[in-house]
């Protein structure tokens, strides 16, 4: 053989030899020597231990040899925790002085496969023996587990207990899982085998711990979707702003709420997002505000012009008694005193934008015919050329006021672009897509 191969081969035989699995000094007997020393008595401490290695069985290769109650121990066993019960089983013997257990791990192949064997062979024919048992814990299973799914499908209580049909989807859901889990308790202990459900809920548990970290927003809308369909916080067709988009409520489903913005455009925000933004409803009341300013010259009359311009607010038809409109001075500029002008409306038959136009349109004309007059800026000109300056301020060029009077009735300004957006918001709701909204819904 080569040189440089020798080691290879040394440490190779170092491997495959068979190494004694046991210390000598392991679980050797601490009582009291005796003096006396008989050989009858050797013979029987041997004899003994024969018997009782035969019956246990496993230990067919093991010899044992009694000398002056020194017992020694050699042959082969499958595995190192059979060597280690022997030196369990030797020490109890009354008048073993010392164990000498020169027992090795059999390497071979057939006799460490016999036993696997054997084992195999044995559980088939428990499993066999436990067929029909088997067969009546899985026939009670089905059974349980078939009342709960035929519970489940029954329209009621389900749709008459949850707020939306997505809640009553849910309830189902439990009724079926619980009868289901019920079911595997029953065939377990018909089996003899509750301890397994044990480790089966605790297993299915953090698989599922493991699950919700991995889809975590998932299960936040999930969650924010059974909280918004028991809140209905808006209905179909309400005006609402959510996280700064404005629209009308197409549905709700289970991951996002839809609107319809008015550029005819779909909006899906996550309900996630829904459920922690600010929402404002703007259909949940009828009576509307709308506001705008309106200027005019510092020199004018102004408890004259806030009277006008209060007085043409409420002769307007489509502005409420009550709340009433309302003006009054909001600010002072450079050359311009602020009117702020308020009124209501019912936003149910009158179009917001129409009304507040109509009123802006109205209002000035109104203040004109007054006299009440429109603020111009006034500039200041200085002739850097020349050694004089004029403090006088620019030629007045203002239009002569308009003669115009207002009309008797004010322009169109019902909600016809309303009506038209909810038009479409229905016929998108009728298209049998999931919906967890109601119209008949409690008030939140």
């Amino acid at each position: 053989m080569p040189a440089f191969l020798r080691p290879l081969a040394l440490f190779l035989a170092l491997l495959l030899a068979p190494l004694p699995v046991v210390a000598q000094e392991a679980d050797q007997p601490d009582g009291a020597i005796e003096v006396t020393d008989d050989r009858e008595t050797d013979i029987a401490m041997a004899n003994r231990i024969r018997g009782i290695l035969r019956e246990i069985g496993g230990y067919e290769d093991v010899t044992v040899a009694v000398n002056s109650g020194i017992v020694t121990l050699r042959g082969t066993v499958l595995d190192a925790v059979s060597s280690q019960r022997l030196n369990e089983i030797v020490s109890r013997i009354t008048g073993v002085v010392a164990i000498r257990n020169e027992v090795e791990e059999t390497t071979d192949v057939v006799r460490r496969l016999d036993p696997a064997l054997e084992r195999f062979m044995e559980r088939a024919g428990q499993t066999v023996a436990f067929l029909p048992l088997l067969a009546i814990a899985l026939l009670a299973f089905i059974i349980v587990a078939t009342i709960g799914v035929l519970l489940a499908r029954m329209t009621q209580p389900w749709d008459r207990l949850a707020p939306n049909a997505f809640i009553a989807d849910i309830y189902r859901q439990i009724v079926r899982l619980a009868f289901g889990v019920a079911g595997l308790v029953v065939a377990l202990d018909i089996l003899n085998a509750t301890a397994l459900l044990g480790t089966i809920l605790g297993a299915a548990g953090i698989i599922g711990l493991a699950i919700g970290f991995a889809v975590k927003d998932t299960v936040e809308n999930f969650i924010a979707s059974v909280m918004l369909s028991v809140r209905q916080p808006f209905r179909p067709n309400d005006a609402v702003e959510i996280n700064g988009d404005e629209g009308k409520v197409i549905r709700l489903t289970s991951r996002a709420t839809i609107l319809l913005s008015y550029d005819g455009n779909h909006i899906r925000i996550p309900n996630a997002t829904v459920f922690k933004s600010r929402i404002v409803n703007f259909s949940r009341n009828a009576e509307r505000r709308f506001l705008f300013d309106l200027g005019v010259a510092p020199d004018a009359d102004l408890a004259r012009a806030v009277t006008v311009a209060q007085e043409t607010l409420t002769a307007l038809p489509f502005t409420l008694e009550n709340p009433a409109p309302s003006a009054w001075i909001e600010g002072v500029g450079d050359s311009t005193v602020t009117l702020r002008l308020i009124g209501w409306i019912d936003q149910n038959h009158t179009s917001l934008p129409a009304a507040r136009g109509e009123a802006i349109r109205l209002s000035m004309v109104a203040l004109t015919e007054a006299g009440i007059a429109m603020p111009e800026p006034t500039y200041r000109i200085l002739d850097v050329n020349s050694d004089a300056r004029t403090d006088a301020p620019e030629t007045d060029r203002r239009a002569p006021a308009s003669t115009a009077t207002a009309p008797e009735t004010p322009l169109n300004v019902e909600a016809q672009a309303e009506s038209e957006l909810a038009a479409i918001v229905d016929e998108e709701r009728t298209q049998g897509n999931p919906d967890l909204l109601r119209r008949e819904a409690p008030t939140e």
